[in-house]
């Protein structure tokens, strides 16, 4: 399955800079290890050590928070959004 993930800025650097890349993968597991294998170095942060979503992140698929969704095992059907959107904290 094929998908567009939308890429924060703060992650770009592993994209060259661009803001939306395609990845494959029925499960967002998939789509990840997708996108390592061609932006290497961005799977380490959006997974912890030991390979979960770190906490700080939040990951969609359209518009569904995979942590309601099954988590790595969201499903990503074809032609989905993935969008990875970090925390912001401040006051």
């Amino acid at each position: 399955m094929s998908v567009n993930v939308r890429i924060p800025t703060i992650l770009r650097t592993y994209t060259g800079g661009v803001a939306e890349v395609p990845a494959e993968g029925s499960t967002l597991a998939e789509v990840i290890q997708s996108l390592e294998q061609n932006h290497p170095g961005i799977a380490a942060r959006v997974l912890d050590d030991q390979g979960k979503l770190r906490r700080f992140v939040n990951v969609y698929v359209n518009d569904d928070d995979v942590r309601f969704e099954g988590g790595l095992q969201a499903a990503t059907p074809d032609g989905a959004g993935v969008s990875i959107i970090p925390a912001v904290a401040g006051g």
